[in-house]
């Protein structure tokens, strides 16, 4: 195996956005640099415009590929060639396609294995929207993009506090139909697979949250648990998965009883989402 750094593909996200900042304020701190080896896909230009504005004093250099990349250096990757204008927290059709050229630039990189592991800035999601990117979200176009047929999974991570989600960017109305006893199975195994690979846990204890209120109280308050939840939980647990639950995530959180476990997977977006949004979490 090469013996380099880890290098880390970063997507500067939507121009007018935080994205820049976020970037050049991470690695104004040089044992950043000691850690892994930054590669930026995005626009030189517009990177030195934000390091003015933001008066961040982080150096980068420019290449033209990112099989120039060199460890020790912030490299910028030129994937425009057209003359931007930044107009700061506007959202933008020309913000919107820079945000796309960069992604789309990084995956095929990645395709080629010229970087180890993508770290995406925020995109608007309304701007770039076009006849190649239509998606609710990064997570559906990576997806479809680099997946080969593997389904993603989002995982988010404070600390020892891991949850994951069945389902994404998905309304509130159709979660109950998009929730299917295979699906919980194959987000829970995917899930069960990184706690182990990518956090080195070696039987990872999941807890499971229910999708309505009070666990649906005995079918009072929906079927869902008793229809679709256990029956994937009873499965997984055959096949020597430990999971737990289903609990009521209001209570679950509230009580503190996350600590016990090793992941949560949660049924949908602001469930999980929701502890880390606001802060009730104490981790």
């Amino acid at each position: 195996m090469e013996n380099r750094k880890i290098r880390v593909g970063i997507t500067h996200g939507d121009i007018n956005g935080v994205g820049y900042e976020v970037i050049l304020k991470t690695f104004s701190d040089p044992t950043m640099l000691e850690l892994c080896t930054p590669v930026v896909y995005g626009s030189p230009k517009v990177a030195a415009y934000h390091r003015k504005a933001m008066e961040i004093q982080t150096s980068f250099s420019i290449v033209n590929s990112a099989e120039e990349v060199q460890d020790g250096r912030v490299n910028v990757v030129n994937c425009i060639e057209e003359e931007l204008k930044v107009e700061l927290t506007k959202p933008t059709p020309e913000a919107g396609k820079a945000a796309l050229a960069a992604l789309e630039r990084a995956l095929a990189d990645y395709r080629e294995g010229l970087f180890d592991v993508l770290v995406t800035a925020p995109i608007n999601k309304h701007t770039i929207q076009s006849d190649a990117f239509h998606f609710p979200g990064h997570t559906e176009y990576i997806e479809e993009r680099v997946g080969e047929g593997q389904k993603a999974l989002m995982i988010l991570l404070k600390g020892d506090f891991r949850v994951a989600l069945v389902t994404g960017h998905v309304p509130v109305r159709d979660i109950a139909g998009e929730l299917t006893k295979e699906l919980i199975m194959e987000k829970m195994e995917i899930f069960h697979r990184s706690l182990k690979k990518d956090f080195g846990i070696d039987n990872p204890r999941i807890a499971v949250f229910s999708l309505n209120p009070h666990a649906g109280d005995n079918g009072l308050l929906g079927t869902e648990e008793q229809e679709v939840i256990i029956p994937a939980m009873k499965e997984m647990i055959a096949r020597g998965v430990q999971c737990f639950g289903p609990y009521p995530a209001d209570g679950f959180m509230g009580s503190g009883n996350y600590t016990h476990f090793d992941g949560i997977l949660a049924m949908y977006h602001d469930q999980g989402l929701a502890p880390f949004k606001i802060g009730r979490a104490h981790v």
